[in-house]
């Protein structure tokens, strides 16, 4: 049974002030770094025997965190990029909302088509779904492959790989910064999900005793 992790990258600055990234080279910022060796610990308990990840920095250098507990070579794949932003790339939400309402209700509404030249849903899932597809080649059929991405391209991609249609998608929370999702397959039951945003718990206030 193959196992495909698809791992989101760590924080960014641009994370922390909810502006739009797409791709945009933002690198990690302190959290970040700390997250992904936080992450990798975990991780390399598996054995991954490849590692492949998104052409942009902060994707590849948290893939790095894991390349160093392994030893393993990673992958560059630009297919695994996050989704492309267009007009939207370096604004913040509220600022989208404000300047762009209309497409910024049909991106609340999960619609395929944005408008300012934001990539579709479609053309996003079936570009990540096919990198996510051939890094599990890597691998012998009882191997794990990691694979690190971004947030939109992760969900997206699971989902084309999964056949799943957009509202069914839409049901799950994005991937936190650093979580994962665990993907296996074998000959009878192809492709199932096998956990979902996965990863290091932040740590949490003790609650007084009741």
């Amino acid at each position: 049974m193959t196992r495909l992790i698809v791992w989101r990258h760590g924080n960014t600055d641009w994370n922390a002030g909810s502006r739009v990234q797409g791709q945009t080279d933002v690198p990690l910022n302190e959290l970040g770094r700390r997250q992904a060796v936080d992450a990798a610990e975990l991780l390399v308990r598996l054995r991954p025997a490849a590692i492949v990840a998104s052409d942009l920095s902060r994707a590849a250098d948290t893939a790095a965190a894991l390349a160093a507990l392994t030893g393993l070579t990673i992958r560059p794949d630009e297919r695994l990029r996050e989704r492309y932003f267009g007009e939207w790339q370096g604004m913040t939400m509220a600022e989208v909302a404000a300047e762009r309402p209309e497409e910024h209700a049909r991106w609340t509404a999960g619609e395929d088509v944005i408008g300012g030249e934001v990539e579709t849903l479609d053309d996003l899932g079936k570009r990540v779904s096919e990198a996510l597809a051939d890094a599990a080649r890597l691998v012998p059929a009882d191997g794990t492959v990691v694979v690190a991405t971004h947030g939109a391209a992760a969900r997206q991609g699971v989902g084309h790989l999964l056949g799943w249609p957009r509202e069914q998608l839409r049901t799950l929370r994005a991937l936190q910064n650093c979580h994962w999702v665990e993907l296996t397959r074998d000959e009878t039951r192809g492709w199932q999900m096998a956990a979902y945003n996965v990863g290091v718990m932040a740590d949490r206030p003790v609650p007084p005793p009741v």
